[in-house]
């Protein structure tokens, strides 16, 4: 195999040694990205990456926008200045996207982390809040890495960091593949399941419930969409409890799943949504919205949140300018109309081969889970990471995942703004990975059935 500029040794040992690894995934991907243009990253050859991993760092270009003349930043915290994203959210989101406070990352925006967290614990100093959490670790939570927001994630990564927060609860999340809930015909019973986790819940409650956070698509956890109706039944338990309902959309946000934000699906209206990723378009940028009935009940009670870039209008008006072009496109839509081609090109490929256990997703979020045997559903990581690989080498980056526990669901998010024939182009990709890996070009007999 001949040489090339990736496989430069002085870059990947000053990489090694000047570079903390993380994910759990061992080293990093043996691959110099030098720039990004549209869908497209391209590495240290000039070789074009098809990008179905990002979700958000290609829709737009931030670098491209101009301030204002006389735009200036503020200082601090306490100086605010326009535009505000909350007045653009406010027809989108319904009655709760009313009041705002935006920072500069995503675990920052985590409901249990600095702030939200703050928002939930200063209402209800003495409540607990309740989190996700499957009975497998291949569909669980991620809300962050911060000690709050960490300590509601539910993954392998929570091992060997001591203990996590006091006052978490779990429920088990709505995983239909592998849930032990089931109806009489087979089909998942998600309700019975809710409601068998809340009466746990209960069990272990003193009265002093806060909050539930919850994913509409649990993303990092192996693409696990919550069934239809089951926000609807989750806020029926909220309201019965004096409970907030807090969803965090920062994978699912900004017209990723076919509608401006999924929970728009069930019909149902958050007490708090957070919001990052694709609201800064690959600028670090995060919200907060909350009701105004919330926001003045903690600021009463002297609510306080200060970080270096809390409110800052610059991000703020990247934010705006990406909500102008999701109207103005139509981004939505097109999620919708992609997505269902997406979705439809992986049922096929899952007619196919046997090692597709599982095809889950909504809109532009579609995943896909390789297993050993479609009986026993055991997954299959390593012939995940090897078809990963060989999509890369083919020119597509298409599993972001790689974490153990969670490495054999494909999680794929591309660009909103990508068209159909770079959608083909990505699809005809993943076909010959798997025509062309080792030990996924077992396909199924004819007429086999699951």
């Amino acid at each position: 195999m001949a040489h090339t500029k990736n496989d430069d040794s002085s870059f990947w040992r000053r990489a090694d040694d000047s570079l903390i690894r993380y994910s759990g995934g061992g080293s990093f991907i043996r691959r110099i990205i030098e720039r990004a243009e549209g869908v497209y990253l391209y590495d240290a050859d000039g070789k074009p990456i098809l990008d179905f991993t990002s979700g958000q760092e290609h829709e737009l270009n931030p670098r491209s926008f101009k301030p204002r003349a006389g735009f200036v930043a503020p200082a601090a915290s306490r100086q605010p200045g326009p535009p505000f994203l909350g007045n653009a959210l406010a027809p989108r989101g319904g009655p709760c996207v009313q009041v705002e406070q935006y920072t500069s990352s995503g675990s920052r925006q985590s409901p249990a982390s600095l702030n939200g967290w703050r928002i939930q614990r200063m209402r209800s100093p003495h409540r607990k809040i309740v989190y996700r959490q499957v009975r497998d670790s291949l569909s669980n939570s991620w809300h962050g890495v911060t000690f709050g927001s960490a300590s509601m994630t539910f993954q392998t990564t929570r091992k060997g960091y001591g203990p996590a927060a006091a006052g978490s609860l779990v429920l088990p999340a709505p995983n239909g593949y592998r849930s032990p809930f089931r109806n009489p015909d087979g089909t998942h019973d998600w309700k019975k399941e809710l409601d068998y986790g809340f009466s746990l819940i209960d069990a272990q409650s003193v009265g002093s419930l806060a909050a539930v956070i919850v994913e509409p698509i649990l993303s990092s956890g192996g693409v696990i969409v919550l069934p239809p109706g089951y926000l609807r039944r989750l806020k029926e338990h909220c309201e019965a409890r004096d409970m907030l309902l807090i969803v965090d959309e920062a994978q699912t946000g900004v017209g990723r799943t076919g509608k401006n934000f999924a929970f728009e699906h069930d019909g149902v209206v958050p007490d708090i949504l957070t919001l990052s990723k694709t609201l800064g378009a690959g600028l670090p940028l995060s919200a907060v919205i909350t009701s105004n009935k919330i926001e003045e009940a903690v600021h009463s009670k002297g609510f306080s949140f200060f970080t270096t870039h809390v409110s800052d209008p610059l991000p703020a008006a990247v934010g705006l300018r990406v909500l102008e072009v999701l109207e103005r496109d139509n981004l939505a839509a097109r999620a919708e109309a992609l997505g269902q081609r997406f979705r439809a090109f992986l049922l096929g490929l899952q007619a196919q081969y046997e090692c597709i256990g599982d095809v889950r997703g909504m809109g532009l979020m579609q995943g896909m889970e390789i297993v050993r045997d479609r009986t026993t559903k055991e997954p299959d990581e390593v012939l995940a990471t090897a078809l990963a690989d060989r999509m890369l080498e083919l020119g597509l980056s298409a599993n972001v995942l790689r974490i153990p526990g969670t490495g054999s669901s494909f999680r794929m998010a591309p660009p909103l703004t990508i068209t159909q024939d770079e959608l083909d182009s990505g699809l005809a990709i993943i076909a010959e990975a798997f025509r062309s890996t080792k030990g996924a070009n077992k396909a199924l007999a004819v007429g086999t059935r699951d």
